[in-house]
């Protein structure tokens, strides 16, 4: 390593240093909360400039009075401390408001995926027992679908906001700017008796089985991880603005993005949706010098036709997950970006990992208590020692990333305790011990100096959950719908490689009902369309006549994610699903090598 290089990470390190004392944990008995940090920023820059989005702008002063008017009604429509409510909107400043107005009372908010639809949106309202349900007008149309199944009060349990204005106010719901035309705009005083172990939020998540999870994120949690991307990623302050194009209801854009700029009082630039082709012309326009990523966007960026001046922006820190090692360096030197912050955690997770050292294509370090052991891929199992403990991998070799449960390192669960168990590792080592399965194969790698620590990369998602479109896709949940289709017996989901694409596209191995001897396509695809997300669709369809299993019938994915869609390995028939289509036809050849060449336009 050069000397410059080693200059750069002792400047980091001492940076790091200095601010340690801002990451120390705090009890979850203090009295602090999300809604009172706006507060504090509305007090100390209440004229600096806190949000843009469209052609509209708040002050952290205007903010916070918005926040305040729907805190009063959302409080006078019956909703207390210890409540949750539901929240379904796009990305805009009425989301925002929504969410800080909610957790100002001491109520939970439950931020619903607004991608949903049917039976899935259904469950996400019933499993957290929200009160109230507060529907953005563009998400109207799926929460009509599901009023007769969700047990609210058509008069009183929801809460209608405007966006464009094109749909009125539905009769089963309230206008909430209406009722808060005339609401108070102090801070209500709920918001004073709100800790930091008090649940802020529900994150949805897919796990292994079922249905999504709601994830619960704790003020402290949020606090915590916003302050550590404020302070030692972006290393923001109130000077510097932050392009948010991810979803809110997810924590990455909501908790690392929008968080950053609660802890610091920089200031946001908001997109609904991400737009590769408008995002130097903004970054440009609105002086963005953070950006929040995911890997799939940093891929489209990259996607765009080059230009010389294509670094000429005032990016200066990015901070994100899923920037792979083989693009990182590509877009780095492209956009003449200075810091990467790649960073890994899950909402529900106890353990987290940064790059605060400005090293390349790594995850970075990690203060949390960890192992990572050996895991059979093709069995999807641990693999023990005689007396039933793991076995931990050497340096180098990839590994199922497990972090210890203990006081300091909290897993806060779902709201099903039995998702929950499922989720623990117990005895482990020991007897009595207990650690939070990630799902994730990470392995340690050397990155020359970097003052002692361990740095990490992030290898795969393992089992029963993939991610495909930034979405987190579970196996279990998918194979319970396809399985519905009256022609399908039994189905074996899975995740595979696309080349040139980022994540695990879905792919359905299905065995036909006995007498059955040919499969509908356009009745599954109806049948996929209706019931799943588009994220959740599986692109490729494999019609087997039986499938592999174990001794104990669990149906194996390892030899069928190598084989993948390969029509020259496997005999079975292949269908796929096109980008941006809706139905299924057979796989050949000719677009088996535009899949292999990046031009199919996954």
């Amino acid at each position: 390593m050069g000397i410059s290089s080693t200059l750069g990470t002792l400047g980091n390190f001492g940076h790091l240093v200095r601010i340690k004392k801002h990451l120390q944990p705090r009890p979850a008995e203090t009295l602090d909360s999300i809604g009172l940090q706006l507060e504090q920023n509305a007090s100390n820059y209440p004229d600096h400039s806190m949000l843009v989005f469209d052609s509209r702008e708040y002050t952290w002063a205007e903010f916070n009075k918005l926040c305040n008017r729907y805190a009063h009604s959302i409080k006078a429509a019956g909703i207390n401390k210890g409540d949750t409510v539901s929240l379904m909107m796009e990305n805009r400043p009425e989301f925002l408001a929504c969410m800080i107005a909610i957790q100002k009372l001491g109520a939970t908010a439950a931020l619903i995926n607004t991608n949903l639809t049917g039976k899935q949106l259904t469950h996400c309202i019933t499993v957290t027992e929200s009160s109230l349900f507060i529907v953005g007008e563009e998400s109207c149309s799926a929460v009509e679908g599901t009023l007769s199944e969700i047990d609210l009060n058509q008069e009183t349990g929801y809460l209608y906001v405007k966006d464009k204005g094109v749909l009125p106010c539905p009769h089963w719901a309230r206008d909430l700017d209406v009722l808060s035309q005339n609401a108070g705009e102090n801070n209500p005083d709920d918001t004073t008796g709100v800790q930091l172990g008090d649940n802020a939020l529900y994150i949805f998540t897919s796990g292994t089985t079922g249905l999504p999870k709601a994830a619960l994120l704790s003020h402290l949690k949020f606090l915590g991880s916003s302050k550590m991307a404020a302070i030692a990623g972006f290393k923001c302050t109130p000077a510097d603005r932050i392009y948010i194009c991810l979803p809110l209801y997810h924590a990455t854009g909501l908790m690392i993005g929008f968080g950053a700029a609660l802890n610091s009082g920089a200031s946001v630039f908001l997109r609904r949706k991400f737009s590769a082709s408008n995002f130097l012309q903004e970054v440009r326009e609105h002086n963005t010098t953070c950006f929040i990523y995911i890997g799939e966007i940093c891929r489209y960026l990259l996607g765009q036709p080059a230009s010389h001046t294509d670094a000429n922006n005032p990016l200066v820190n990015i901070m994100g997950n899923g920037l792979r090692p083989d693009v990182w360096h590509e877009f780095k030197n492209r956009f003449g970006i200075k810091r990467i912050s790649e960073f890994y955690g899950a909402s529900e997770g106890n353990v987290a990992f940064a790059n605060l050292l400005n090293k390349d294509c790594t995850i970075g370090m990690t203060t949390s208590s960890i192992a990572l052991v050996k895991y059979d891929v093709d069995n999807d199992a641990l693999e023990r020692n005689p007396d039933g403990t793991l076995i931990q991998v050497k340096k180098g070799e990839p590994g199922l990333l497990i972090g210890e449960i203990n006081a300091a390192q909290r897993f806060e669960g779902y709201t099903n305790k039995e998702a929950s168990e499922k989720k623990i590792i117990r005895n482990a080592f020991k007897d009595g011990d207990a650690w939070f399965d990630t799902g994730d194969l990470i392995r340690e790698i050397d990155v020359g100096f970097s003052v002692g620590r361990s740095h990490y990369q992030f290898v795969d998602r393992l089992g029963d959950t993939y991610r495909w479109k930034s979405e987190n896709v579970s196996t279990n949940e998918v194979g319970e719908i396809i399985n519905q289709h009256p022609q399908i017996h039994l189905s074996n989901v899975y995740g595979v490689e696309v080349p040139h694409v980022d994540g695990r596209a879905g792919m359905a191995t299905l065995i036909l009902d006995e007498g059955c001897a040919e499969l509908d396509m356009a009745s599954l695809a109806q049948h996929v369309n209706q019931n799943l997300t588009s994220y959740a669709r599986p692109v490729f369809i494999r019609v087997q006549k039986e499938l592999d299993v174990t001794g104990t019938f669990k149906m194996l994915k390892g030899e069928a994610r190598k084989q993948g869609f390969d029509i020259h390995q496997i005999s079975d028939p292949v269908y796929v699903m096109k980008p941006g289509t809706q139905e299924y036809i057979l796989l050949d050849a000719d677009y088996l090598e535009v899949i292999r060449a990046g031009q199919a336009g996954f």
